[in-house]
């Protein structure tokens, strides 16, 4: 049979994935999706990878919302396994002369640079906006998923260096990133600071194309994710080596992240509280809407 095509983000947390292929022979067509979660789920809808590892927010949302089209009514894809235990830190950026905005509160009504519509950068938003209250019912309108937007516009970006040039040109007033990926271009001067947000969640989820649930390919790669931890875990100077060099972070803030995460001993599977949690914490933020799309149930393919 063929190797799995597995969509994974290119930053310090796939140091595990490189691991299981490098030192343990995991089988799969590796593809870099540095746009993030958003463009993993058009790629499985398009049957282009099979297997993602992604953001918890942009694939429960993604299943939540049930906006696919009709030949994808099953949403495209489901959640098999945990790769992330600890939540993540999202940094909320702006251009470095941008003196108008200078705290989190100066940023209602903006301009949100997003990566994609339906992308972890979108979702946490509104998740940005229900904690700080921003999210107004519009007229006639009794429960948060009818608010008004909170943000002027949603400019969508694609990747992150389109992102950092946007807040500085002022095609976009701020966008939201990992932390550690955004410090280097705090440290450089590039973009500034404004606050941070931290995921309600365990921050990473695998999910496999709904027609590859039971193939025991995907089996077999969750296996091999495992042995990559437990390497990454017992070699923290290896894994630091890979994150300054061929990641490109520093070598102080790998250390650093290596103190804030926490990979799971067994990827297989997904706790049902964490999804249901998710989408309870989406639908009030005005992400997805109570009653429709699909059931927190439904979205899981493996519990644990």
């Amino acid at each position: 049979m063929a190797p799995l095509r597995v969509g994974f983000v290119p930053e310090h947390f796939s140091t595990p994935i490189h691991f299981a292929q490098a030192h343990f022979g995991l089988d799969a067509t590796l593809i870099p999706f540095p746009s993030g979660t958003g463009h993993m789920i058009t790629a499985l809808r398009a049957g282009e990878i099979d297997v993602g590892i992604g953001l918890t927010e942009g694939w429960v949302a993604g299943l939540g919302k049930g906006d696919a089209r009709p030949e994808f009514g099953d949403g495209g894809y489901r959640l098999v396994g945990t790769y992330v235990e600890t939540p993540l830190c999202w940094a909320i950026s702006t251009g470095a002369k941008r003196a108008e905005i200078m705290s989190v509160d100066s940023l209602k009504g903006g301009k949100i640079g997003v990566s994609r519509i339906g992308s972890g950068s979108y979702v946490m938003g509104y998740v940005l906006a229900d904690e700080h209250n921003w999210l107004v019912p519009t007229a006639g309108a009794g429960t948060a998923h009818e608010s008004a937007p909170p943000y002027s516009d949603f400019v969508v970006l694609n990747t992150f260096a389109n992102l950092r040039d946007a807040v500085n040109s002022g095609a976009a007033d701020f966008f939201m990133w990992e932390h550690f990926t955004s410090k280097k271009y705090y440290d450089s001067g590039e973009i500034r600071r404004v606050g941070e947000i931290y995921t309600p969640w365990s921050s990473w989820k695998i999910v496999a194309a709904t027609g590859l649930v039971g193939d025991p390919r995907v089996d077999e790669l969750l296996a091999k994710l495992d042995q990559g931890i437990a390497y990454f875990n017992e070699n923290q100077e290896e894994a630091v080596k890979y994150i300054s060099t061929v990641l490109d972070y520093s070598e102080e803030d790998a250390r650093e992240w290596l103190k804030t995460v926490r990979f799971p001993e067994k990827t297989a599977g997904v706790d049902p509280k964490v999804v249901e949690s998710t989408v309870e914490i989406l639908v009030k933020a005005g992400v997805l809407v109570q009653g429709k799309g699909m059931q927190p149930s439904a979205m899981i393919a493996k519990t644990r």
